[in-house]
């Protein structure tokens, strides 16, 4: 499985990412491994899903960074 997750970080800004271990993932954001969110612990994980197809995956995530995707995001899953 592929995921696609948000996180809310401590400055009320949205992470996107995607990951096919999402625990290990979180665990290494929460611990401060992840560069793009180091500096902005802590994190929480707002929201995730589940894909079978990695590209699917990628290709929402890459949705969710779009505008329209950001709309969608704060309106349906955060």
């Amino acid at each position: 499985m592929h995921y696609v997750y948000i996180l809310k970080c401590n400055t009320g800004q949205f992470y996107k990412g995607c990951t096919g271990d999402l625990k290990a993932r979180y665990q290494r954001h929460i611990n401060g491994q992840v560069p793009a969110t180091a500096n902005i612990l802590p994190v929480e994980l707002a929201f995730y899903c589940a894909f079978k197809d990695k590209y699917k995956a990628y290709h929402f995530e890459m949705y969710l960074k779009s505008g329209s995707g950001i709309a969608f995001m704060q309106k349906r899953l955060v």
